[in-house]
């Protein structure tokens, strides 16, 4: 899967999530654009409000501006997982297959810069 795969972007943001609710980790916005390397702003905002739409996230504000950009009006430090979110995080399928990939990445080395907040999720499933 690729760095902006969908899957892959909902899991780096939900791993950090969770991590700032078990109170290992405050959040730093120049943190979590680090874990979100290489997803372009537009994309970013498109896939956050999908995710609070889906009940993964709360507390973003967005606006649709000219053209359909998303737009968002608030910090990005408002942001919280839910509980769905953390559900969805350790128990569906496709987060499952991402996270053994990014074991596996672990594994081999090949870490990033989510490599520890990665093994915050495994202390808990």
């Amino acid at each position: 899967m690729a760095k902006d795969d969908y899957d892959v972007v909902v899991f780096r943001i939900l791993v950090y999530l969770y991590a700032i609710f078990k109170g290992k980790q405050i959040f730093d916005q120049h943190i979590f654009l680090k874990v979100i390397s290489k997803v372009e702003e537009d994309y970013l905002y498109r896939v956050l409000e999908m995710m609070q739409s889906e009940g993964l996230i709360e507390g973003l504000q967005f606006r649709k501006a000219w053209g359909g950009a998303v737009i968002l009006i608030n910090d990005l430090d408002d942001i919280s997982i839910t509980s769905d979110g953390i559900h969805y995080l350790l128990e569906n399928s496709r987060m499952k297959k991402v996270r053994m990939k990014k074991v596996k990445d672990f594994l081999s080395g090949q870490t990033g810069a989510i490599a520890s907040l990665i093994q915050l999720v495994f202390t808990v499933v």
